[in-house]
């Protein structure tokens, strides 16, 4: 749904969305050699963005020295998107992946603006990289094979289609002529592409679905070798830590400096309009002058309610009616109001942190000739760009972004009011752009400093007719809209945001009469995407509610969901490869009993069980079998990565993860009070492939939702609780 609604947002970017064939292949010849990109079509409206340079903004590069070198449009945050994507370009180049590195790019939205979200800005989320690279990526490499193909059959004298190329090789078997790519990248930049791309039948892929291709950028990330934003060293930088206010939408009074100055190492000390700044020559110094600032804050406009205050505050919402309306079959009222029986029950879920290892950070530096640089983890660089350019009061085209990969983000990274990069050059312009300035939050400031997954409440109701068929559902989920008052806020329609009520407005079991409505709450505490979205506590409340109806029929957990997803074959088949991996219906180890939950979120299909026991008052997670449906496969190996990871963040955030607050203040600081999962909580796990011809989805996201339902629905069958407020934590109660 997210992905479908962004489409709409392209009228944001000052430009027309483009369809994924509404470009050319264009190349031209650089100092690496050979670029291969797009240019528009003719009459394509262009943004600034797009009008910058005089470079090509290419796809691929390829050097005399025979590197390859592929612009990546997608951001990677630890998910996989630049093997993907440079997965995507080998399959029909034909390079070595010795020879390849990938960088990302950014400014230039005909290049590199996401085709899933209509074309119209750059951005990496709701797990479309692959979806929005799949076809321009494999044109840009067929296009540079031909190329180089076309080049050598001139400069040899034979046909084009006796010369192959394989594993960066070029060659004619006949005259036994070789050659890298190098010695053809300048001849090759001279041919026009041909006006028919030819890609490879699927028998013959090498590369994309190979299950033994591992990721090409995993060794020197295993040797540190891979350099973050935390490392990005310039000469003379200065480092910058944040005072943040205490309680969100509290703003500096006053504040006094002059301990903080007088230590050795300290430059200066300065306020900007998200909080105060100690800028010190290196992270320590900046740290001890922290300490020594004392803060005046004015708290007349914040938020000073505590989250119990919140939840006992939408728990009454709950009892209402919605004040909008997400999906309406049938007469769900009236159907309720027959059923020989009505089941209820009400879920909470907290607030939730991103918690990622690398904590929030840019690097800002204004050159002499009045170019503003600016590295960090730009998941939306376009948004960052503009509001950068603002910022510093410099033009959109003197604003360069440098595309650093990231020690995770879970959607942290994506935020349209680009706070951390804001922060960056608001400092270094306050300092009089003397240097450059690299702010680095702390841990403390990446769990205090706002955006969070959104705390939300479920009131659930379902109706039972006599013969035992579910005939009525109703779900009222009441929590804060993450897009209200930003850029995207045009995925509101008719009061009902988008991303809080995803998975559950598009419930996929044929119940005749089902609605969804929608209570969106006014409250100061900023939220943003977290892993999954709205399906990261819709799924929760559908799938555990749903098992609630299985229970009080009687009903097999497997069987029973099948028979409603008799329309859905993609959901019922991930169900079923998954309860056949997992020996469904065996009998398991005494006092082990398995949960099950399916779930689609971005178009990417999962289904988990898990293999729980509760011993010692203690919640289990023994294995988890899980299928997944990603339509074709790119790269089985980081899937199931992908898919593993995605259990252990949810499975942290259901057991044990909550962000309080405390009078407007979040109470929690660092990972001794934020819990994420811990690693001897981590089960055994099984990830199932769905073979398939479809257009690739993502993965990044879809394993996260299943796994909190899955493991709920084992501790029902394990102790007769249904565990209705996360974390487990919280809402389990041991014997």
């Amino acid at each position: 749904m997210l992905s479908h609604k962004l489409n709409a947002l392209a009228e944001r970017a000052k430009t027309k969305p483009v369809s994924r064939r509404g470009f050319l292949l264009s190349a031209a010849a650089t100092s690496a050699g050979l670029a291969i990109g797009y240019r528009p079509l003719a009459g394509l409206a262009a943004t600034e963005q797009s009008k910058q340079g005089d470079e090509l903004a290419a796809y691929i590069a390829i050097s005399e020295d025979d590197t390859v070198t592929i612009y990546s449009s997608q951001f990677d945050m630890g998910q996989g998107s630049y093997h993907g994507i440079a997965t995507l370009v080998l399959e029909e180049l034909g390079a070595d992946w010795a020879q390849v590195k990938v960088e990302g790019a950014s400014a230039d939205v005909r290049h590199y603006g996401n085709v899933m979200w209509g074309g119209g800005f750059q951005g990496s989320g709701g797990s479309t990289s692959m979806a929005s690279s799949w076809d321009r990526y494999r044109k840009a490499g067929a296009a540079a094979r031909m190329m180089l193909v076309e080049a050598a059959a001139q400069a040899w004298g034979v046909p084009a289609s006796e010369i192959t190329v394989s594993k960066g090789v070029i060659a004619h078997a006949g005259s036994g002529k070789s050659s890298g790519f190098g010695a053809f990248a300048k001849p090759a930049s001279g041919l026009t592409i041909p006006d028919t791309i030819a890609l490879k039948d699927r028998s013959e892929w090498t590369e994309i679905g190979n299950p033994d291709l591992k990721r090409f950028d995993r060794v020197g990330k295993t040797k540190g070798e891979q350099d973050f934003t935390i490392d990005v060293k310039l000469p003379g930088m200065l480092t910058a830590v944040m005072i943040h206010p205490p309680k969100f939408g509290a703003t500096v009074a006053s504040f006094d400096a002059d301990e903080a100055k007088a230590l050795k190492g300290v430059t200066d000390v300065v306020a900007i309009d998200r909080g105060v700044a100690v800028v010190a020559t290196d992270m320590w110094s900046a740290l001890k002058g922290r300490d020594l600032v004392t803060v005046t804050w004015d708290e007349s406009k914040a938020e000073t309610r505590g989250s119990a205050q919140i939840m006992a505050e939408y728990h009454a919402l709950a009892t209402k009616a919605p004040t909008a309306v997400a999906r309406t079959d049938g007469e769900p009222e009236a159907a309720l109001a027959s059923a020989a029986k009505v089941l209820e029950a009400t879920y909470e879920f907290p607030y939730l942190a991103h918690a990622a290892m690398e904590p929030m950070n840019a690097v800002a530096h204004m050159n002499s000739d009045g170019v503003l640089e600016i590295w960090g983890g730009h998941q939306m660089p376009d948004f960052y760009q503009q509001m950068a350019s603002k910022v510093a009061g410099v033009e959109l085209v003197k604003t360069r972004m440098h595309i650093m990969k990231t020690g995770g983000g879970f959607g942290r990274r994506a935020t349209p009011d680009a706070d951390v990069i804001v922060e960056a050059v608001a400092i270094a312009k306050a300092i009089g752009w003397k240097a450059p300035v690299k702010v680095q939050w702390t841990r403390e400031n990446d769990t205090r400093g706002g955006r969070y997954r959104p705390a939300y409440v479920h009131r659930m109701r379902a109706g039972i007719d006599a013969d035992g068929k579910l005939v009525a559902w109703d779900n009222h989920i009441v929590g804060q809209s993450i897009v209200a008052g930003g850029p995207f806020a045009g995925l509101i329609k008719d009061g009902v945001d988008a991303t809080s009520v995803e998975g559950s407005s598009t419930l996929p079991y044929a119940i005749p009469n089902l609605g969804v409505g929608l209570t969106t709450t006014d409250v100061g505490v900023p939220v943003l995407w977290w892993r999954s979205v709205g399906s990261t506590h819709t799924a929760y409340a559908t799938e555990m509610f749903l098992d609630e109806v299985i229970a009080e029929i009687g009903a097999d957990q497997v069987q029973f969901r099948l028979d409603l997803l008799k329309d859905h074959p993609r959901h019922a088949g991930v169900l079923k490869l998954a309860a056949e991996k997992a020996d469904w219906g065996k009998k398991l180890p005494e006092g082990h009993h398995w949960g099950v939950a399916v779930h689609e979120s971005f178009h990417s299909y999962v289904a988990e069980l898990a293999e729980v026991s509760v011993e010692d008052g203690q919640v289990i997670v023994h294995r988890v079998v899980a299928a997944v449906d990603v339509g074709t496969p790119i790269n089985p190996d980081v899937i199931t990565a992908q898919v593993e990871g995605g259990i252990g963040f949810g499975l942290g955030s259901v057991l044990q993860e909550e962000l309080t607050l405390t009078d407007g203040a979040v109470d929690q600081g660092n990972y001794d009070t934020y819990l994420p999962l811990r690693i001897d909580l981590m089960p055994k796990v099984e990830v199932h492939i769905v073979p398939s011809t479809e257009r690739p989805t993502g993965i990044g996201e879809p394993g996260v939702p299943p796994i909190g339902p899955a493991i709920g629905n084992a501790v029902f069958r394990a102790t007769g609780q249904r565990v209705r407020t996360l974390p487990f934590e919280k809402g389990f109660k041991s014997a």
